[in-house]
């Protein structure tokens, strides 16, 4: 290669050991460098299942890597890893070991302390880790038998029976106020607090407010009337609607959106916190903000009677909701009303007054909303209505609820709207060339795609041979609205479909049937968007110039953001579920009725009627019979009595026992129900 200069093969070997490390490079004997393909290496991220296996997530867009648990080596869920792929099963995901551990996902974990024999370990919470980390003596950091601890995993066990690590913190005892969600903010490594120069920079920025060089070049829409509807806690207002009727008869339709670009720009403090954060988390009881509260609950967030900048997706459409044309443009308004969904909801249904010019473009909004829907529908977006809890905490934090949450026709209004800007810009991108970070969601892959398939024929629907097509699965979803099956085949189908991610180049989105899509409508709390922002701004100065922008480091932001969105959406998951075990845990012992949500050979799960909780009776506990798990009926049947336990079947049941760290709920079934 000609490299013989001495500090010239210095830096040649050290960039060599960066790609190396990297997993762009394996180095083989005698010193020969070659790309993983080669030795049918992949590298990629290890995803773990419930039992313990796992599929590596290719970084090369090729099939996902099969890796059985005995195979993982010391990989846990997350890790970067090269695998070797060893078998090529016919229709099937190819299968392989780890090999390397490029990249560890996880430095800290929380868990239980306890003490045996003169050594402490520590179990991980998170399930999918499986990991038992040992304490040394002196590294307990003043731990007691049975406190929830922060441990820093020192050695991974590559040469040892596991990984070895030191307390770095005790958080206190499971039964303390607060401890739930503490381990779980540090578990998941989300940070508590920003910098102090990040924090200082944010203030400096709100402290300057709205000047007069901030509005030269945008449209001005503070005269007409904007408004924001969101849940009733929000602090960050990231996105106003608007409505005019135009002279001859068509409506316009803004869609506002913060303009964070204007405030966070490329590689400032702000910038580089946001990047590293990717999102918002929204934990049962409380937020951690992408951006400091100073912009994203302040000088960014459109609330009412206050000038905002915004980034603005305007539509022109005729009164059955066809978009004729639409333009992005720089905007200031003045949002004149901050609406709950709740309250956006009465206005409709005539149970809240209401300013008459509000109640109008409210009417006409969820109209043209319901044809937007419609139309999306048409072409084959699934609409999945998967139910979400809401934890209702008391002063101390405690849960004293758990509901069901309620999807209005607000909620499907706001939802209709942003999936439409959404996709109004990605289009705009990739017809104008622009890069763009795109919102994709690719097919579903074959196998998971034939499992639906024979669960669906159980119930009497067919899927289309061979590949199917949003519309396809749209049609199994609808035709289980109203049926005690209703859930499990919308989880199924959902399950059986590809994760959303973030990528640079355009690959359509499967589930809403859409060519295009991208997230552009929050800024404030999802990465991404502000990048999507930055992208159509340099755009609409110098298009040659924002065609030039490095597609490189949009993977990367893709990437890293798409990783960030997994581990807020585990997070907030957790945190709910943490909050049912905290509830059932004083429950312990009453009876409720409930219904069967799912059936498996290990037991069936009842989703009680009174609370928005499941869990589990285990078939261990069905003692009057031998039960087994009948796959086409969805039922675990006596085999001497015959016995049913059916999906949608009423049931009564006793709490029967709560596990905090496991985060379960076992029930028994109760006679007579």
């Amino acid at each position: 290669m000609g490299i013989d200069q001495q500090e010239a093969y210095r830096r040649f070997k050290r960039t060599l050991g960066d790609l190396e490390r990297q997993g762009r490079v394996v180095r083989q004997r005698k010193g020969r460098y070659a790309v993983p393909s080669h030795f049918d290496l992949v590298a990629g991220r290890l995803q773990v299942t419930r039992s313990g296996d796992g599929f590596v997530i290719s970084e090369d867009e090729g099939p996902d890597v099969f890796v059985p648990a005995r195979e993982r080596a010391s990989a846990v869920d997350g890790d970067r890893v090269l695998a070797r792929v060893e078998r090529r099963p016919r229709r099937r995901n190819p299968e392989g070991r780890v090999v390397r551990v490029l990249e560890r996902s996880w430095r800290q974990v929380v868990g239980v302390y306890r003490e045996k024999r003169g050594f402490g370990h520590v179990t991980a919470q998170e399930p999918r880790l499986d990991i038992d980390v040992l304490i040394p003596p002196g590294a307990e950091a003043g731990a007691e038998d049975g406190q929830v601890v922060l441990v820093a995993i020192e050695e991974w066990g590559e040469d040892a029976p596991g990984p070895v690590g030191a307390v770095l913190r005790v958080l206190g005892r499971q039964s303390d106020p607060g401890v739930t969600v503490l381990s779980i903010l540090h578990g998941h490594q989300l940070p508590l607090e920003f910098p102090p120069e990040v924090e200082e920079a944010a203030e400096r920025i709100a402290a300057m407010g709205i000047r007069e060089v901030d509005l030269r070049g945008r449209l001005d829409f503070r005269d007409q009337l904007v408004f924001t509807i969101d849940p009733a806690d929000a602090k960050d207002h990231d996105d106003g609607l608007s409505l005019r009727r135009l002279a001859n008869g068509r409506l316009e339709v803004g869609v506002h959106i913060a303009d964070v670009s204007h405030y966070v720009l490329p590689d400032d403090p702000l910038d580089v916190e946001a990047r590293e954060r990717g999102t918002s988390v929204y934990l049962v009881d409380r937020v951690i903000p992408m951006l400091p509260h100073a912009l994203s609950a302040g000088l960014c967030s459109l609330v009412p009677d206050e000038d905002r900048l915004a980034f603005s997706v305007i539509f022109g459409m005729d009164r059955s909701g066809t978009v004729e044309e639409y333009r992005i443009a720089p905007t200031v308004i003045r949002s004149r009303f901050r609406l709950s969904y709740e309250e956006a909801q009465a206005i409709l249904e005539g149970e809240r007054e209401a300013p008459k010019k509000l109640r109008k473009a409210l009417e006409e909004l969820e109209r043209l909303s319901r044809s937007v829907r419609a139309m999306r529908l048409e072409r084959g977006s699934i609409d999945f209505d998967l139910p979400e809890s809401r934890v209702i905490l008391n002063a101390c934090g405690e849960p004293t609820d758990i509901q069901r949450v309620l999807r209005l026709r607000t909620h499907l209004m706001i939802e209709d709207f942003m999936i439409l800007a959404n996709e109004a810009v990605a289009s705009l991108a990739e017809r104008e060339r622009i890069p763009f970070i795109y919102r994709v969601h690719e097919e579903p892959e074959d196998r998971k795609v034939e499992a639906l398939r024979k669960l669906a024929a159980t119930f009497g629907h067919r899927l289309p041979p061979g590949k199917v097509r949003p519309r396809d699965l749209a049609g199994l979803v609808r035709a289980m609205e109203g049926t005690p099956q209703e859930q499990l085949v919308s989880t199924v189908t959902l399950r059986s479909m590809r994760q959303a991610r973030y990528a640079p180049e355009n690959l359509g989105h499967f589930g809403l049937a859409s060519e295009a899509y991208a997230h552009f409508t929050s800024p404030i709390r999802r990465y991404p968007d502000l990048v999507v922002h930055r992208g159509l701004k340099r755009w609409l100065a110098d298009p040659k110039a924002a065609r030039g922008q490095s597609l490189e480091q949009l993977a990367d932001v893709a990437s890293t953001s798409s990783e960030r969105e997994r581990r807020a959406v585990q997070a907030e998951r957790d945190s709910v579920d943490a909050m049912k075990v905290e509830f059932m845990e004083r429950h312990l012992g009453d009876e409720f009725p409930g219904t069967i949500s799912g059936v498996a050979a290990f037991g069936i799960f009842v989703l009680l009627d009174d609370f928005h909780v499941d869990g589990l009776v285990h078939v261990s506990s069905l003692t009057d019979d031998y039960y087994h798990y009948v796959e086409t009926q969805h039922a675990l049947v006596g085999r001497r009595r015959r016995r049913k336990y059916r999906l949608g079947d009423p049931v009564r049941v006793q709490v029967a026992r709560v596990d905090r760290e496991a985060r379960r709920i076992d029930f028994e079934l109760l006679e007579g129900r």
